[in-house]
């Protein structure tokens, strides 16, 4: 029979975990599934639990990806492996996520990945170090390779004996990239278009409740600049780093947006309803009525958390943008139609998505520091947000905030904000960045902080060496410690952690390797050891014991 929710809820409770909702299934950045076994199966998870070692692994600056104890992992793809006769693998893959083709076969399905930016260094061949103004340099050939690199992937995987590779030249294999046509999923044209080129600055993302993948375009504006505003509205140009924009006459406005995309089809749309800024990552949660709720943050120092409330059932359009006040514990609506302060100085609603950060700060949002990844404990109920850094204001390495809707409705526009846990040496972790709960509930995190401030003697993230992958465990005798379980190669960061359906493979992805090399023939990484010697970004599968046995509430059946 199916498992009661209240009684397991009442088990969790007895376990020591104070709970205070459950939702249903979550949708979200790593949110695969929700705990949902009966109290009866208690006695036998904790049980099972003793069995549980956790060691800690150490601090390491090892060029290497290193597991703890009970670990173990292999390459599925990486930088330049084809996926079709026509198309590869792009570069610096983040966020990754797995649809099974049948959901009663775990081990078969579509993994979608981001590729969040290039080095040109090795995409395209271009030493930007070596001119003092580089874009006379450059050709469009090259700015076409680096466009090709960006966006995403989705790829058919299989696991055969314990292992996952790809099914090669599938058709459902496909590359988005930033040429992709993607249709604005708004009433409105942006600067005169209803269908854009491309997806690009893709970090994190998620699932919707109807099974299509979420990518978020995060740092747009190193690629085709961004438009900024005088006093007087008038609009001023800011060059990207990259310099697309003296390649290709493509708006800033076309990104800085959340994309959704069919894992069949590639059929692609941007969804401006939720607003234009740096978007990390977006978690949505289907409530009983069908309506979503949209949870996005704006990487950026000083910067804001933002909610999406649908208005309609299943829509990404119709509803309304709120901006978080954490001060006061109050979501502020970003709607023209009725705030006067808004009509004041914007000319439509459409005006006030694309400047949503303005906006923002115009009604009173709080300043975060680098407001990243979100998940939704699926025992709580609780909304934990990663807020990595912000060195301007001496705040080096980061915390994990927690948003307690009120009455635990997510549709609530007020709330309570605090501190779930702080970065720093007294907690093993600096620069929180990934989160994803497993199927016990337990909670994972990457961190992120940068290859030019690890290992130096002069910098305050020393004592912590390479990034690194963490659990906190929800139970048992190190409930709420903080255990690092992997350690990444040198420069290299940790993300998009994502489990397989049976809990028993944790996806992640091992992102810029050796990004501060300057010279190709003597890079800083040479993971994953490939002949060339060459760093190359990559997707591990992570198996073993101890992931079996942390998820081991999921295989406990019912009667």
């Amino acid at each position: 029979m199916g498992y009661d929710r209240r009684k397991f809820i009442s088990f969790l409770g007895k376990a020591g975990i104070g709970v205070v909702v459950a939702p249903p299934l979550l949708s979200s950045c790593g949110n695969t599934t929700t705990p949902s076994k009966p109290e009866a199966l208690a006695e036998v998870y904790l049980t099972k639990l003793k069995e549980v070692v956790l060691k800690n692994l150490a601090p390491s600056d090892k060029d290497d990806l290193l597991l703890t104890e009970g670990l173990e992992y292999h390459t599925i793809i990486k930088w330049g492996d084809p996926i079709s006769n026509s198309d590869t693998f792009g570069f610096n893959n983040d966020f990754t996520c797995f649809i099974p083709l049948d959901k009663n076969n775990p081990k078969d399905g579509l993994l979608w990945v981001n590729h969040e930016y290039i080095n040109p260094l090795f995409v395209s061949d271009f030493d930007y170090r070596a001119y003092e103004n580089p874009s006379k340099h450059r050709t469009v050939e090259q700015v076409d390779k680096e466009m090709y690199a960006v966006g995403g992937t989705i790829v058919r995987i299989k696991e055969t004996n314990g292992k996952w590779e790809i099914v090669k030249n599938d058709p459902l294999n496909r590359r988005i990239t930033a040429q992709t046509p993607i249709q604005l999923n708004w009433d409105s044209p942006i600067k005169g278009a209803t269908t854009v080129k491309g997806t690009l600055a893709n970090c994190s993302g998620g699932i919707t409740p109807w099974n299509t993948f979420i990518t978020c375009e995060e740092n747009y504006d190193g690629f085709f600049g961004e438009i900024e505003y005088e006093e007087n509205n008038k609009e001023k140009h800011r060059t990207g780093w990259y310099g697309w924009e003296q390649f290709y006459n493509y708006p800033p406005e076309h990104y800085g947006w959340v994309v959704e995309i069919d894992p069949k089809t590639g059929a692609a749309q941007k969804h401006i309803a939720l607003g234009r800024f740096a978007h990390e990552c977006c978690t949505l949660f289907e409530l009983k009525d069908k309506r979503v709720v949209a949870y996005t943050g704006d990487d950026k120092n000083n910067e804001h958390l933002y909610k999406f409330i649908s208005s309609k059932p299943g829509s990404l359009k119709e509803g309304t943008l709120y901006v978080a006040d954490t001060i006061n514990g109050k979501w502020l609506p970003l709607d023209w139609e009725n705030q006067p302060i808004l009509k004041e100085k914007f000319k439509d609603q459409t005006e006030v998505l694309i400047r949503a950060r303005e906006v923002s700060k115009l009604l009173g949002a709080t300043e975060l520091n680098r407001p990243e990844d979100i998940e939704i404990d699926p025992v709580t109920g609780n909304i934990l947000v990663t807020l990595t850094n912000n060195k301007e204001k001496n705040d080096f390495h980061g915390s994990i905030m927690k948003i307690e809707e009120s009455n635990g409705a997510f549709d609530a526009l007020t709330f309570k904000a605090s501190t779930y846990i702080a970065g720093g040496e007294e907690n093993g972790f600096s620069c929180p960045d990934n989160l994803a709960f497993d199927l016990s509930g337990n909670l994972w995190m990457t961190t992120d902080m940068s290859g030019s401030s690890m290992n130096k003697e002069d910098k305050p993230y020393m004592p912590f060496k390479n990034n690194g992958l963490f659990l906190i465990p929800r139970y048992g005798k190190d409930a709420g410690k903080v255990i690092r379980v992997a350690s990444a190669p040198r420069d290299a960061e940790l993300t998009g952690p994502w489990f397989s359906p049976d809990g028993k493979t944790l996806f992640l992805s091992v992102q810029h390797p050796g990004e501060q090399t300057k010279d190709i023939k003597n890079p800083t990484s040479t993971w994953p050891f490939d002949e060339d010697n060459i760093p190359k970004s990559a997707v591990v599968a992570i198996q073993g014991d101890l992931i079996e046995k942390m998820n081991k509430l999921s295989e406990l059946e019912t009667e």
